[in-house]
C-alpha cells in the first residue's frame, strides 16, 4: 500500500543522519543531490539546538551538501514561534552559539523556562534558576526532549534528562515543540504544499524521528547510523517504513519504490 503513496515531499533529518560534528556520513552528499533530481520537495529538519540555523548550515555547506538556509527547519525555529506567540520572555538555557535564533526576543525579567541542550549550562545555580520560576508559575518550553545523541568520542545525553528532572521536580509538564510532536512535522510541511501523507521522514532516532512522522501519519526511514542502537526499530509502533545501513539506502528505496 505504501508504494500505492502519491510522494511529494522528503523531510530528512540532519545530525547523525547527513553527518556526525564535522563528517558526513559516507556517500550522503551524492545520495542528496540524486534524490534532488527527482520530482520531490526535500526540507531538512532538526532537533539540533546547539548551534543556530546559521551555524549548522555553514557546517553543511563545508561538508559539501546543496542546500539552502530556507529548506532548514530547526526546533529553534519552532520554540522562538511559540514564544512570538505567548508573548513570553524567556530564561534561555541554550548553547551559546544557538543565541542568534532568538535575536530580538526579550529576555528582561524572564517569564518562562526555555530549554534545549545547553552543556555549559546545565549546572546547579541555572538548573535551580529554571525550577524556582516554574514553581512560581513560568511554563517550561522543552525544545526537545531527546534522550541522547551521537558526537565523535560517542553517545551524549540530550537535553530530556534535564528537562525530565525539572518536570520531577516542580510536577509540572514540559510544552515540547520539537521532534516527535505532530505539530513540528505539520509545520515543517506547512510551505510545501503536501499533507503528511504524501511525506516521508528519513531519520537515526526511532522515537523522534521515525515514530513522530509515522505519528503524524507520515512514512517513516530509520537509517542505522547516527544514534541508532541494534532493536531501535522495535522500539515504536507500528515498526519504521523500512529500516536501512545508511542515508543513501534510503533514498535508493525511495527512488525505486516509492517515486
Amino acid at each position: 500500500m505504501a508504494g500505492r503513496r502519491v510522494l511529494k515531499a522528503v523531510l530528512i533529518d540532519l545530525s547523525g543522519t547527513l553527518h556526525i560534528e564535522d563528517t558526513a556520513v559516507p556517500g550522503a552528499q551524492d545520495a542528496l543531490n540524486r534524490l534532488r533530481q527527482a520530482s520531490v520537495a526535500v526540507k531538512f529538519v532538526t532537533n539540533t539546538t546547539k548551534e543556530s540555523k546559521r551555524i549548522l548550515l555553514e557546517r553543511l555547506q563545508r561538508l559539501n551538501f546543496d542546500l539552502q538556509e530556507k529548506e532548514i527547519f530547526t526546533s529553534l525555529s519552532a520554540a522562538r514561534s511559540l514564544l512570538e506567540q505567548k508573548e513570553h520572555r524567556p530564561l534561555l538555557l541554550v548553547d551559546d552559539s544557538a543565541l542568534e535564533d532568538f535575536t530580538g526576543i526579550d529576555t528582561s525579567e524572564p517569564n518562562a523556562v526555555v530549554v534545549g541542550l545547553a552543556p555549559d549550562h546545565f549546572n546547579y545555580k541555572a538548573l535551580n534558576k529554571a525550577f524556582r520560576m516554574i514553581l512560581d508559575g513560568a511554563p517550561l518550553i522543552a525544545i526537545h526532549k531527546a534522550r541522547y545523541y551521537k558526537r565523535k568520542d560517542g553517545l551524549a545525553l540530550g537535553p530530556g534528562p534535564f528537562v525530565t528532572g525539572l518536570e520531577y521536580a516542580t510536577d509540572c509538564k514540559a510544552i515540547v515543540v520539537g521532534k516527535p510532536e505532530k505539530t513540528f512535522f505539520t509545520q515543517a510541511l506547512s510551505d510545501l504544499g503536501c499533507s503528511p501523507s504524501e511525506a516521508v521522514m528519513i531519520g537515526d532516532d526511532a522515537r523522534d524521528d521515525v515514530g513522530g512522522a509515522q505519528n503524524a501519519g507520515m512514512l517513516g526511514i530509520l537509517v542505522k547510523t547516527g544514534k541508532y542502537r541494534e532493536g531501535d526499530e522495535n522500539k515504536i509502533s507500528p515498526p519504521p517504513h523500512l529500516t536501512c545501513d545508511s542515508f543513501p539506502d534510503a533514498v535508493e528505496h525511495i527512488l525505486k519504490n516509492l517515486l
